[in-house]
């Protein structure tokens, strides 16, 4: 109750989960803290308030009764994108910019310590392209993020309708790596976010 807050406060490390993410380990085990009538929404509320990111549990089981809670627990642990809204135009040319805008919120208590790229995919007529971004999703601290850009769509892209896709990406395989809070995942681990025309 006083210890660990006024430690974190008293060795400096109140900001360190800015740079790196926040453990934390149970004490004995879970089913412990319930036989001791440990106030389990108190610790939950502390571990959120310190911007956790992960938990150990020791591999050992969560009693029964506080299973949904630390389900929601697990929800609000580092962090959680949610893409509230993209916007692209209708039409692109070839050898021009795609440009688009787009709102997200991190409704984490934590970062992402990674720089997966954030990227978009064209998708049909037997072609594919996929279009990295030039977003740093380290930056994005809990609460709203906005992320506008361009990508540049190539001159020989063919006519036609394309689906478009957008997923955070592993940046050696190219492929997705990263979930994202919202419906809409193929079996690739690509979003989908609508069609779009390529014309002259």
């Amino acid at each position: 109750f006083d210890y660990y807050p006024q430690g974190i406060i008293n060795f400096g490390m109140q900001d360190a989960w800015k740079k790196s993410p926040v453990s934390f380990e149970v004490c004995w085990v879970m089913q412990t803290w319930k036989d001791k009538g440990w106030d389990l929404d108190y610790i939950i509320a502390q571990s959120l308030k310190w911007h956790i990111s992960s938990f150990n549990a020791k591999s050992s089981p969560v009693p029964v009764e506080w299973s949904p809670k630390v389900d929601e627990w697990l929800k609000k642990m580092g962090y959680r994108f949610v893409l509230r809204k993209f916007t692209y135009p209708a039409t692109v040319k070839p050898q021009s910019k795609l440009e688009f805008t787009s709102w997200w919120e991190n409704k984490g208590v934590a970062l992402c310590y990674k720089r997966w790229p954030l990227a978009l995919r064209l998708q049909g007529g037997g072609r594919t392209e996929i279009f990295e971004t030039g977003a740093d999703i380290r930056e994005w601290l809990p609460g709203d993020a906005v992320y506008d850009n361009a990508v540049f769509v190539p001159a020989g892209m063919p006519d036609g309708e394309y689906d478009l896709s957008i997923a955070l990406l592993d940046p050696q395989t190219r492929q997705p790596k990263v979930k994202l809070a919202i419906a809409g995942i193929d079996a690739g681990g690509w979003y989908a976010l609508g069609k779009i025309k390529v014309a002259k």
